[in-house]
């Protein structure tokens, strides 16, 4: 019996439920909308109170809950069904129980939890009102009572389609920013794939070879000075592979960055603002990408949702000892306080030891500027040896390893 009540309680992978949890809300989420069955106890100060009244409340509000629960826990495929049961026990009851009209609009409501287009969901809801109607006005209801039920319905309705729309593309939306990411970083380690084998591939070889020979000229003992230099050569060229492969792979550290950049076009574009961007540095350290990446995602998400913008630019500029980011927007502008938006973004620029500036005149769009400090690369002596003591190829001049 237990395991029974504990599968009809348990949300379906596609319901109201399950989908409000994968958003990293609470469960109950939902049951705050329970609030307004409050008028099942008001409707009765208009008719007075009575023991028939009370019968039936004991006896279908505990019915009621159980089937709102159910609309909210189960398969997209499945609402239809206790919504409508919500609408039968609300129009079999009208005869005795006027109260029973809140659940009327639960279950008008809960019908557009399902898949359905806006005009099927009107006209359904059209069909249901017109039968509520027509027995309202059999039954001899107040003409106030079959006027604001079905506009009330309607409203309803209608605001709760467009929240469940939102909420799907919104969903949508992130599935299509993560596999951008996803498609960024796998090019990116494709990339560095290739360049790794075509500079390796050669450069090895000649390695084995060099070193084969001069094995061979140290066992015939005859040519020392031969073997010597082609160990020497062999060093030579593993420095200068040593070089290119940091070279090659130090674009790496800019995949977060430029995944970011593409999944913030996307969420521009995708709320109707046009964003322009330039290639993200590819010297970067680590720890400095992934700042930046994180406030840009925040800045972007704040265009999207409260700038009012149609466009939108993001500048990056890097200096030896440092790398600025700006993001600017021709939106409403207007900034006075700090949300948490803001908030988190100046907190986060403050662990990277940078500072962030922001002009944001009313009217006149919002201008982010974000200046990180980045630590020197290493000094490299022309004799080969690095400033802290590290090997290095040797160069003319200096040059950073």
């Amino acid at each position: 019996m237990h395991r029974r009540i504990a599968d009809f309680f348990t949300p379906a992978p596609d319901s109201l439920v399950a989908c409000t949890v994968r958003r990293l809300k609470s469960p109950w989420t939902d049951a705050i909308h329970l609030l307004w069955s409050a008028w099942v106890f008001i409707t009765p100060l208009f008719g007075g109170y009575s023991w028939r009244w009370a019968i039936l409340t004991l006896i279908t509000y505990p019915l009621f809950v159980a089937l709102y629960a159910k609309c909210c826990l189960a398969s997209r495929r499945h609402v239809r069904r206790y919504a409508l049961a919500l609408v039968a026990m609300a129009l079999l009851l009208l005869p005795w129980y006027p109260s029973g009209l809140s659940y009327f609009i639960y279950g008008c409501v809960m019908l557009g939890s399902q898949r359905l287009g806006l005009p099927r969901y009107m006209l359904l809801l059209a069909g249901l009102n017109a039968a509520m109607v027509a027995e309202a006005l059999a039954l001899g209801y107040s003409w106030q009572m079959w006027v604001s039920i079905p506009v009330t319905t309607f409203i309803i309705g209608v605001i709760i389609h467009a929240e469940r729309a939102n909420e799907q593309r919104n969903a949508e939306l992130q599935l299509s920013h993560d596999e951008v990411r996803r498609l960024a970083a796998l090019a990116e380690r494709e990339r560095i794939g290739r360049d790794l084998h075509d500079l390796l591939g050669h450069t090895l070889s000649l390695i084995t070879l060099k070193l084969e020979l001069s094995r061979k000229l140290f066992d015939r003992d005859r040519d020392s000075e031969g073997a010597r230099r082609e160990v020497e050569e062999a060093e030579k060229v593993a420095r200068h592979a040593l070089a290119e492969v940091r070279s090659a792979v130090s674009g790496i550290r800019a995949a977060d960055l430029a995944a970011e950049l593409a999944s913030a076009r996307l969420l521009l574009e995708s709320s109707r603002v046009h964003c322009d961007y330039g290639h993200p540095p590819a010297d970067l350290p680590e720890d400095i990408e992934r700042g930046l990446s994180l406030v840009l995602r925040e800045a972007v998400t704040n265009i999207a949702r409260h700038a009012d913008a149609t466009q939108a630019r993001i500048e990056m500029d890097r200096a030896p000892a440092s790398v600025r980011l700006r993001i600017s927007d021709n939106g409403r502008g207007g900034i006075h306080g700090e949300g948490n938006g803001l908030c988190g973004m100046r907190e986060r620029v403050r662990v990277l030891g940078g500072t962030l500036s922001v002009e944001s005149p009313p009217g006149g769009g919002t201008r982010l500027e974000i200046v990180a400090p980045v630590p020197l690369m290493r000094l490299v002596r022309s004799s080969g040896v690095a400033v802290d003591g590290a090997l290095a190829p040797p160069v003319s001049g200096h040059s950073v390893a």
